[in-house]
């Protein structure tokens, strides 16, 4: 791990803040606000690219920003999950902006919003999702939140149409309800604590009264419930997300939420390891699940369907970081990057089909198959991809949930696993819907045929039709998504293996405290550390073939003495 590389991580955050700044002073020259945004989300994806390979083979990095230590000053911490996250986010990012390039949603449109606002607020959505990421204190990834919501009330609203107005309310009231709860939070945790550095909240909270801990806990986990979209919280999405721009939506719906995710994941292994309301999880879990994929099924116009399959699949995430596991934490890291890019991929697709065919609405569509096969093909492999249809990387995620889940055998565990392969075929049925109504049939089956279709009466109009509503810009971006979204399929070994290796750290926690105070200040908690990891963590080093990877890390170890009768339980206070 080159250490002295890891220093620039900081620019994660910079370049794209820096970038806006460049692009609003140009602000009367499209292109070059073109060039600067497009350059600095390239140049960012090379910094953060190099950042991964830096910590792949294992490790944390934190920087003290202005030389101030732990835990006075702002820490910037990268370790292998913090790193995919900016990897895939990045990608993501760039690869959207090129699509609304192409669409020209960053244009002087009537209905798109001016250019200068455009460019400089996709940068700083950015930097704000990046800073997030790489947070070491609560206040910092509070301050990345509202920088980067800020950034999305502008891209929401975008337009000014009033049912973009509209959903734009109901999301800038329900985030800033998000981001009071957590704001009261932090103050109720500095002032049990003393600290909001979240390494330092490691070892602080430990000593607090168990229910004060219950209480820290669970409103964190309301706060960031709210912005991962999780039921019942969820309630603001399905009506927020649709009325956007078809690049907005797919940035919002593929990357928003999961950051939510990230922060409830860091926080729940890092400051609040343990097995204590991982039943309440489970049930939110099951119930995000089920009723996000039944409100899909009711659903007509295909962005309202994702939208709900969005929050569908978050209840996957807490699933996977419920079971408390090293296989569960492994494949909840592993679905989270593949969401992101099967979520964002499918929004595109749809805003292509939208563009093609003048709606999104499946009662309305028909013969998109024979029209544009390249449209069938860019749907059909995320689609099944979302569906969890093997060897895609859906598959490969649900299935290490699965093994979790059967390995814990509890009713609890049982319910989930039934749960999630329900969804899996819901989602299935909801998807095969929208492949056999609007790729399948025959146009003139649709109800209420849009006018584009019925311009394409021969296959060389529609050809030529084609080329004028999909654009290679759009196709491009979108193609190169998809390619993506199977690479987490063609590398799914590595990447698990790494999401593993991840998820190990994660639930250390000592390279984490490690990286922010050092090996000096680390070694007087190193006892009861590694006593707290004896119970908790997994055995890398078993002969079982790996089998002990599927196991509830609670149970995963047995004490080193053959004649202890009891396994060491974890305490609220004293193991930490």
């Amino acid at each position: 791990m080159n250490t002295e590389f890891l220093s620039f991580t900081p620019l994660a955050v910079l370049i794209p803040f820096f970038g806006a700044g460049f692009a609003f002073a140009f602000y009367r020259n499209k292109s070059a606000q073109r060039a600067i945004t497009i350059g600095a989300l390239v140049l960012t994806v090379i910094l953060e690219v190099t950042l991964l390979s830096q910590v792949w083979n294992g490790g944390a990095h934190a920087i003290h920003l202005a030389g101030w230590p732990a835990p006075f000053g702002i820490v910037m911490v990268i370790d292998r999950f913090a790193a995919l996250m900016l990897v895939v986010s990045s990608i993501i990012t760039l690869c959207v902006l090129l699509y609304a390039v192409g669409q020209g949603a960053a244009e002087e449109k009537d209905d798109s919003g001016p250019v200068s606002i455009f460019y400089p607020t996709y940068l700083i959505l950015v930097a704000g999702v990046s800073n997030a990421f790489l947070a070491g204190d609560l206040f910092n990834l509070y301050v990345g939140f509202e920088i980067f919501l800020t950034a999305s009330y502008v891209l929401l609203t975008l337009g000014g149409g009033e049912s973009r107005i509209r959903a734009g309310v109901t999301y800038v009231v329900v985030s800033i309800i998000s981001s009071m709860l957590f704001l009261i939070t932090i103050g109720m945790i500095y002032a049990a604590t003393g600290t909001v550095n979240m390494a330092d909240l490691a070892l602080k909270l430990g000593d607090l009264d168990p229910s004060m801990q219950l209480t820290l806990h669970v409103m964190l986990l309301v706060a960031f419930g709210i912005k991962a979209a999780v039921f019942p919280l969820a309630f603001w999405l399905p009506d927020s997300y649709p009325t956007a721009p078809a690049p907005v939506t797919a940035v919002f719906a593929g990357l928003l939420t999961k950051v939510g995710i990230y922060a409830i994941i860091r926080t729940e292994t890092l400051l609040f390891p343990g097995e204590r309301i991982n039943t309440a999880l489970m049930i939110v879990a099951a119930l995000t699940m089920l009723v996000g994929i039944l409100g899909a099924l009711a659903q007509a116009d295909i962005k309202r369907m994702l939208s709900f399959t969005l929050i569908s699949h978050i209840g996957y995430l807490v699933f996977g970081l419920a079971l408390s596991s090293i296989i569960g934490m492994a494949a909840t890291i592993y679905y989270v990057a593949h969401h992101i890019t099967i979520q964002t991929t499918l929004f595109l697709v749809t805003g292509l089909i939208e563009r093609r065919s003048g709606t999104s609405n499946v009662l309305r569509l028909g013969g998109l198959a024979k029209i544009s096969p390249v449209l069938g093909l860019l749907f059909f492999i995320p689609a099944m991809n979302l569906a969890g249809i093997p060897p895609f990387s859906g598959f490969v995620g649900k299935l290490g949930m699965l093994q979790g889940g059967i390995a814990e055998n509890t009713w609890i565990t049982w319910t989930l696993v039934i749960a999630s392969v329900l969804t899996s075929l819901l989602t299935l049925m909801a998807v095969a819907r929208i492949w056999t109504r609007g790729f399948w049939r025959k146009p003139e089956d649709a109800d209420e045929t849009p006018e584009r279709q019925l311009m394409s009466k021969t296959l060389a109009h529609s050809r030529a039709a084609n080329k004028r509503y999909l654009p290679m810009s759009m196709v491009a971006p979108t193609a190169a998504l998809v390619a993506m979204s199977l690479a987490f399929s063609v590398f799914a070994g590595p990447l698990m293996d790494f999401s593993r290796a991840a998820a190990q750290d994660m639930y250390e926690r000592t390279p984490y405290l490690e990286a922010v105070f050092g090996p000096e200040r680390t070694e007087g908690v190193r006892d009861e550390l590694e006593e707290f990891a004896a119970t908790f963590l997994i055995d890398y080093e078993t002969g079982d073939g790996g089998a002990a990877e599927h196991a509830p890390v609670e149970t995963s170890l047995q004490p080193d003495d053959e004649e202890a009768d009891v396994v060491p339980e974890i305490t609220d206070g004293d193991d930490q």
